[in-house]
């Protein structure tokens, strides 16, 4: 599954570039500060590394989890970015450096303790963290810790591509439908 990882995220970043440009553009009109957003994350096995986001909040908002931040830090690209999940794309470059892979739990905040506990003790830290999973697809977020971790520890211990394929089909559906 490393393989098609790679592959998908060479040919969607160049395929993507001209987009990103536009993107890149479009942040910079807006408001002042940089255009990737770069933050810490949990990745596989605990292993910390910056993950990678179109900036879609203000210069100076708290370091905090997506569904712990007020929606008046978000700029009015930004809200653009998150509902059609543009604002993901460059994790593609995390993918790149095996930092994460297309499918997997999304990676979490180090100050999230409960939750990197939660999914240590049940096995899900042992994959990659992904840009879209199988919580994300059921509408399960980073609020609910007990039950992500369940749903996290499912998706590591029964992986497969099949899977994997029917969970990023699901996340494009998701992205259509929004």
């Amino acid at each position: 599954m490393r393989i098609i990882d790679l592959i998908t995220a060479l040919i969607g970043l160049v395929v993507l570039s001209p987009l990103m440009l536009i993107i890149a553009v479009l942040i910079k009109l807006e408001s002042s500060g940089p255009v990737l957003f770069k933050q810490t994350r949990i990745g596989k096995n605990q292993k910390p590394f910056t993950c990678l986001k179109f900036r879609s909040m203000f210069i100076g908002t708290a370091n905090k989890p997506t569904h712990e931040i007020n929606k008046s830090n978000i700029t009015k690209v930004g809200n653009v970015l998150r509902r059609t999940k543009l604002d993901e794309v460059p994790q593609l470059l995390n993918v790149l450096c095996q930092d994460m892979a297309l499918v997997g739990p999304r990676p979490c905040l180090p100050s999230q303790e409960e939750l990197i506990e939660a999914r240590q003790k049940r096995g899900a830290l042992a994959v990659r963290p992904g840009i879209t999973g199988l919580a994300q697809v059921n509408g399960i977020d980073m609020s609910n810790v007990q039950r992500l971790a369940r749903v996290d520890a499912y998706y590591a211990k029964y992986r497969s591509l099949t899977g994997d394929l029917c969970i990023m089909m699901q996340t494009v559906f998701h992205i259509i439908k929004s």
